[in-house]
């Protein structure tokens, strides 16, 4: 069952790494990911938006700002609710940067969008697949989990280059304890084949125990991912390649799906204290389950050290 408010900042918990998000991703020839994060109790809040362009070329702003003025807004970026569950707009005007050993300036490109994002189901709640024992497991990992799919419209300009949205996508809100670097690995799926098809996958590796969650959207209903088998190819360098899975729904439909890296941008997460470092590889994959093809985010965190 979906908890009511779902779309606001929650009251915050005792610990220091208790943490909201609210994450949007979205394409159109291009992956756009973006992220606001709010840390109540260090008097902080991130962000981070992030393109992988049609030619593959990656630009991203990360940062980590004091937690002032509205909390869905974090430096160029604005997260602005509408209609509850519904509607959001998402917009940005500011700078993206090349990663590389450059100035800040040669590396720099201005970015504008103004997206509308409008649902296309009811938001699933990961408790209808996550309790008992399985929540204990992940209750590092920000124990409040929404997902919801929908379409996203608008505009974008990247330098010189003007581009229409118009494009499925995903949002993503969670809430509770987050340490990016508590996992072993995280694998977070998510593929639109049409707004009447879609699916999100979520595998979180703590230590020695896997917990698997997500939903299958299939005409209108959320159906609850039960257990997901992947299978991963991961080129030389430790990124993921493609992928072969078999998800079991709280029906007892099995789901063959198979997916390919097509683009990538990989963020690095690095504790505080310097001690630790997690990859998190973002590809936009192409799904493919039977004659279907989709798009989406294929996203592994992986722990490095």
């Amino acid at each position: 069952m979906v908890p009511e408010n779902t779309d606001v900042p929650h009251k915050p918990g005792t610990d220091p790494d208790w943490s909201e998000s609210f994450n949007f991703d979205r394409k159109n020839g291009i992956l756009a990911f973006m992220r606001i994060g709010i840390t109540p109790n260090k008097g902080k809040k991130n962000f981070f938006c992030g393109l992988i362009m049609p030619d593959g070329e990656f630009l991203i702003n990360k940062s980590e700002l004091p937690l002032l003025g509205e909390p869905l807004e974090a430096g160029s970026l604005r997260f602005e609710k509408i209609a509850p569950e519904k509607l959001w707009s998402l917009s940005f005007d500011g700078s993206l940067f090349r990663p590389g050993p450059d100035s800040l300036e040669g590396r720099a490109k201005r970015v504008q969008f103004k997206v509308l994002f409008e649902s296309l189901n009811k938001i699933f709640d990961y408790r209808d697949c996550v309790s008992g024992h399985k929540e204990i497991v992940s209750g590092r990992v920000a124990s409040e989990h929404l997902e919801q799919f929908g379409r996203a419209t608008g505009s974008m300009s990247v330098g010189d280059s003007v581009l229409e949205i118009n494009a499925l996508g995903e949002r993503d809100h969670s809430w509770g304890v987050r340490d990016w670097n508590a996992p072993k690995m995280w694998i977070w799926l998510t593929c639109q084949f049409s707004e009447e098809h879609a699916l999100n996958v979520t595998k979180l590796v703590m230590g020695d125990e896997e917990v698997d969650a997500g939903f299958v959207h299939i005409r209108g209903r959320n159906i609850p991912v039960i257990s997901a088998k992947i299978e991963t190819k991961y080129s030389e360098d430790g990124s993921p390649a493609s992928l072969k899975m078999v998800l079991k729904d709280g029906e007892g439909r099995l789901h063959d799906i198979s997916a390919n890296v097509e683009k990538m941008a990989t963020p690095p997460f690095r504790s505080e204290d310097g001690k630790r470092l997690s990859l998190l590889y973002e590809p936009l994959a192409r799904y493919e389950q039977g004659k279907e093809t989709g798009y989406g985010v294929a996203e592994y965190l992986v722990k490095k050290f």
